[in-house]
């Protein structure tokens, strides 16, 4: 068979053709198991960053473009705080999505990511339990890192050589604080 234009561009269309179809039969696969292990670590979420609680009832909001999922968490009828998943486009690696506890005094119960692609030691050194432990049990209007003159009560320290990715999750944090102190009824 003699090469010429349409035959290369058949052949080059059944080749697309059948590697579009594999992508698309993997991807429908695998979509559901994706979605129950992206909810099975939603759940274990909540039981790291929030107070003990009976039950969460979420909400899905909406602000300035960006999806916002609050969970209030109550215990005997009482609100005992408020898990907020809060997102940043600005880490290192791009999008940061973090799930905030944050008690019903408007003290952070703890913090654990959701979704963090971070530069491998260095940003992504902020899933540890040192580093992001720091917010928890603080109280503040705004948490600052220690690099951009924080004060003693916001003070969280940045991450050796991931500054861009320390004040992206502290935005973030301080984003989820924001959104409680001034947009739930306590």
């Amino acid at each position: 068979m003699k090469s010429t234009l349409v035959n290369m561009t058949a052949v080059l269309f059944g080749i697309t053709l059948v590697a579009s179809a594999g992508v698309g039969a993997v991807n429908m696969i695998t979509a559901e198991p994706s979605a129950q292990a992206e909810q099975a670590a939603k759940v274990e979420a909540l039981k790291v960053v929030l107070p003990p609680f009976d039950q969460t009832v979420p909400e899905a909001l909406t602000i300035d473009d960006m999806p916002i999922t609050v969970y209030t968490a109550t215990k005997g009828g009482q609100v005992a705080g408020y898990a907020v998943e809060s997102m940043t486009k600005n880490g290192f690696g791009g999008a940061i999505t973090v799930s905030v506890g944050i008690q019903s005094d408007g003290t952070v119960n703890g913090i654990e990511f959701l979704t963090l692609a971070e530069t491998a030691g260095l940003g992504m050194n902020a899933q540890k339990p040192e580093w992001k432990g720091q917010f928890a049990g603080k109280k503040a209007d705004v948490f600052s890192v220690t690099k951009d003159g924080a004060s003693s009560d916001d003070q969280i320290n940045a991450i050796s050589g991931a500054t861009i990715t320390s004040r992206a999750v502290t935005n973030a944090v301080n984003a989820a604080v924001y959104f409680v102190d001034n947009c739930l009824a306590q």
